[in-house]
């Protein structure tokens, strides 16, 4: 239970913030050699996730259905990832990049790059800026989150500012970008679990569900709480921090 409670609040933490939870799950899975780490339990927390980004943004996600413009462009920045991801994952890529010194170098790189887009202006709004061609280069630099260390909340946000987007703003397009992404990979994971027939769903994967929503709906309330008053440096630091840590791990 306690690996449970542990994956659970990497999930729900790194998910939204601009840190990125694929890299810090393959870090705790390799060195703390978790027993619980499997396909049914990573679907279990990416499940979590997506509940609670939808019970959040419920008033948005209702408003989809009268604002079919803003629905339009949230899948147009969310399909490029979802189908290069798709591409990856099929063709074996994926695995290539999955090791300790991809994530220690991308985790500084991008977070130097957050550090270097948080110095733009801050004056648009998603109610009033968010264009399909801003949804559409958003999307693009969104691919990168393929990456493990890159951080999709992280490039997301980064997109966001480099094109003027307040932080507030910036934070929200990234959770609502998050909502068909978790979905992708919540329904091809399911789908893999039946496809293997591997259909074992024991009350360590609910509670990860549990776990996981309730981690993930906090980490995006208060996050956009934090970004209101403060810029994005302490995510910057702990990446940078992070990364030289896991490249004297590897090199040494």
């Amino acid at each position: 239970m306690l690996e449970i409670i542990i994956l659970s609040f990497i999930q729900g933490v790194t998910e939204f913030l601009p840190i990125s939870s694929s890299s810090h799950l393959i870090i705790i899975a390799n060195y703390l050699n978790f027993s619980n780490q499997n396909l049914t339990l990573d679907v279990s927390l990416h499940i979590g996730s997506f509940l609670a980004v939808l019970v959040f943004f419920n008033k948005e996600i209702l408003s989809f259905f009268k604002n079919t413009d803003l629905f339009l462009k949230i899948l147009i920045s969310s399909i490029p990832t979802i189908l290069i991801g798709f591409i990856l994952v099929k063709t074996g890529l994926i695995d290539k990049l999955r090791n300790i010194e991809v994530i220690g170098w991308t985790t500084i790189i991008f977070g130097i790059l957050l550090y270097y887009s948080d110095k733009f202006k801050l004056d648009k709004t998603i109610d009033n800026n968010y264009t399909y061609k801003s949804a559409l280069i958003i999307g693009l630099l969104q691919i990168l989150s393929l990456v493990p260390g890159v951080s999709r909340s992280g490039i997301a946000i980064t997109a966001a500012r480099l094109l003027n987007f307040k932080r507030y703003d910036s934070a929200k397009i990234s959770f609502l970008l998050s909502i068909p992404t978790l979905a992708a990979v919540s329904i091809y994971g399911i789908t893999n679990i039946f496809s293997s027939q591997n259909l074992f769903f024991s009350y360590l994967n609910f509670f990860s569900i549990i776990f996981s929503f309730i981690v993930s709906f906090l980490t995006i309330k208060y996050f956009l709480e934090y970004i209101k008053k403060f810029n994005l440096n302490v995510f910057v630091l702990y990446r940078i921090i992070l990364g030289a840590i896991i490249l004297s791990i590897s090199y040494l």
